[in-house]
């Protein structure tokens, strides 16, 4: 059945006509080969295939970038869970990916955060102290002002202890996030995930 989609304007979001996911969904067992073996470490780490990894599945190139990007932070990235989450939930929202705010509503809770203070991550009005604020408000702005920074923006960050190397990692945060907010919007990823507060019955494309 084809849900509610929203488009995203310069300013807002507004109703459209319906929508349907752009292309459909494989399983492991009709996946391309070389997909296959993602799609079953995929399957075993969320519990099922999501939606977004099911499409991804369809051009193997971009399950290899999407699991290269995640191996990379997994491997080298120095941020804490709760960290890694925030900066999800605040790109995403920036983005405007109503899939990826409701997956890390969900990851953000595993770790630690509180649904309350997901949705304030979201909205950024949360009282996270001088320290993650000023990360996540670095965090906003790169995909907010096509990756630029306004000097006052990052020299906060530093101010508030962190160093260019974290900054430089930040990107790697955002760019991971920016690649599934955009590939859900890309591809109209249909919902399969309990939406985030405020999103109930937003199913868009991403």
């Amino acid at each position: 059945m084809p849900y509610r989609g929203y488009a995203c304007g310069e300013k807002d979001c507004r109703l459209e006509e319906e929508t349907m996911p752009r292309v459909p969904l494989h399983t492991i067992g009709d996946a391309p080969e070389q997909s296959r073996e993602a799609l079953r470490g995929l399957e075993r780490r969320m519990g099922r295939l999501l939606n977004i990894h099911a499409e991804m599945a369809h051009a193997p190139v971009v399950l290899a970038a999407y699991q290269g990007i995640q191996e990379a932070i997994a491997q080298h990235g120095s941020f804490d869970a709760k960290t890694r989450e925030a900066i999800a939930l605040a790109v995403g929202a920036v983005n405007k990916c109503a899939y990826c705010q409701s997956a890390h509503t969900a990851g953000g809770q595993a770790v630690g955060w509180s649904l309350k203070e997901t949705v304030a991550i979201r909205e950024g009005n949360a009282d996270l102290g001088p320290k993650l604020g000023s990360l996540l408000a670095v965090a906003r702005e790169i995909p907010g002002n096509t990756g630029y920074v306004a000097d006052a923006t990052w020299q906060a960050a530093r101010e508030a202890g962190w160093s260019d190397a974290d900054l430089a990692e930040l990107f790697a945060h955002v760019a991971a996030n920016m690649f599934t907010n955009y590939f859900n919007h890309y591809m109209q990823t249909g919902p399969d995930l309990p939406a985030a507060p405020g999103l109930e019955g937003w199913l868009p494309r991403g």
